[in-house]
């Protein structure tokens, strides 16, 4: 069973995949949880794992063995369609990529989970998030004419938006430049505070690690206990 304040718990965490010289072990009995509320920051080296606990943690991809639990339910007891009705009402996800659909404005982009989950008064509720990350004269702005921290922030916006109990953010500044990365994760941490939403952070940058109540590093598909201070 999940414990009462985990938001988020992965038990004895295992993805194998085969290989043309094998099964390989992406992860290997992985475990922690993180209470709501919290914030969780995700490190390691390239090829440690990062990336498919991600996928695994947000239902994208199923482990080989082992449990995810989110808000009290089990994502193996759910298919794929119930997977991804329980992103669209409890995650919302940053991407490095910004993931923004081309054709669409600004303010088009952060309706999209809105309309996927019927929401009431949805284009009040998107303008009200493009204005808290100060691109209210940004509306009607299409991608192309974004600046890199701008696409992050409409990114931003549309994850916050549907006011998710969890958080995923993945390398969010790892397209931007040090001054505007800055910027970007003052305001993913004050909107996390403020929305007392579940972050789980996905950076190689170690003073945005810092910023988070918990550490979980990962080596080799492993997590690596936490030294004694």
């Amino acid at each position: 069973m999940v414990e009462a304040n985990a938001l988020l718990k992965a038990q004895s965490l295992t993805k194998k995949v085969t290989s043309p010289e094998g099964e390989l072990t992406i992860l290997a009995d992985v475990s922690f949880d993180i209470a709501h509320g919290s914030s969780a920051a995700i490190v390691g080296p390239s090829g440690a794992g990062k990336s498919t606990l991600l996928a695994l943690l947000a239902g994208l991809d199923e482990p080989t063995s082992g449990e995810v639990w989110l808000n009290g339910v089990e994502l193996g007891s759910l298919d794929e369609d119930g997977r991804a009705e329980l992103r669209n009402r409890e995650v919302g996800f940053v991407f490095q990529s910004f993931h923004l659909m081309p054709s669409l404005t600004a303010i088009e982009n952060v309706l999209l989970p809105l309309e996927l989950c019927g929401t009431a008064n949805a284009n009040e509720a998107a303008r009200e998030a493009l204005i808290k990350v100060g691109l209210e004269h940004r509306l009607r702005h299409y991608p192309k004419q974004l600046s890199g921290g701008e696409k992050q922030r409409v990114a931003i916006a549309r994850a916050f938006v549907g006011r998710p109990s969890l958080l995923f953010a993945d390398e969010p500044t790892g397209n931007l430049d040090n001054r505007t990365g800055a910027r970007i994760l003052d305001l993913l941490f004050d909107l996390n505070a403020a929305a007392a939403t579940t972050l789980v952070l996905v950076t190689h940058d170690l003073e945005a690690a810092g910023r988070c109540d918990r550490l979980l590093e990962l080596a080799a598909g492993r997590m690596v206990e936490p030294q004694a201070g």
